[in-house]
């Protein structure tokens, strides 16, 4: 009982701050404005890891490559971890669970990348029906508009409503059940 309080404890911390720096990574990449509340919030809770890490991790093309480095590394860790006090791994095994983490790690950080985009649709679509002069919309947008631009030139409007983020919904579920979860059952049966 104890042990399993303690996985939901670090999971929910260590998630936390993987989040954040996921977040701040899309954020960058597709460039969405920095001066509102989220920007400023994943900001402040990860530039004592992201700015240090950039003298060894440099930017590829304004893409801020250390905080997905931050990002996959303290998933790596807590994967490490989590199987270690799951009785996976012993001390003896776990160099040989390291590459199995870091792969967990990266599967872990698309499925979370994927409920991000999920989220953002959503909240999007809620701010657009309540209040779309919200200053978190242009972010909501800046973070969406790649995944929903190309899928209205394809799905038409119906009665002036969007059906893109029901599209977008099907299509990142679709890709969580086939192949992320196809990819995990993988990964698992190595360890």
């Amino acid at each position: 009982m104890f042990n399993q309080a303690l996985q939901f404890l670090l999971k929910t911390i260590v998630d936390l701050f993987v989040l954040a720096a996921l977040v701040r990574f899309f954020l960058q990449m597709f460039r969405a404005p920095f001066r509102n509340p989220i920007s400023e919030f994943v900001m402040a809770l990860t530039d004592f890891a992201v700015k240090p890490l950039r003298r060894f991790v440099p930017g590829l093309r304004g893409v801020d490559l250390a905080s997905f480095v931050f990002a996959w590394g303290l998933e790596t860790l807590l994967v490490l971890f989590l199987l270690g006090l799951q009785g996976h791994i012993g001390l003896p095994d776990s160099l040989r669970a390291v590459p199995i983490a870091i792969c967990l790690a990266f599967i872990n950080l698309l499925k979370y990348s994927i409920y991000l985009l999920i989220l953002a649709t959503f909240a999007q679509a809620l701010l657009s029906w309540l209040n779309p002069y919200s200053p978190v919309s242009t972010v909501l947008d800046s973070l969406t508009r790649p995944f929903l631009l190309p899928l209205r030139k394809i799905v038409p409007m119906i009665g002036n409503i969007d059906l893109t983020p029901l599209v977008l919904f099907v299509v990142c579920q679709l890709i969580l059940m086939l192949p992320l979860a196809w990819l995990e059952s993988l990964a698992i049966k190595m360890v």
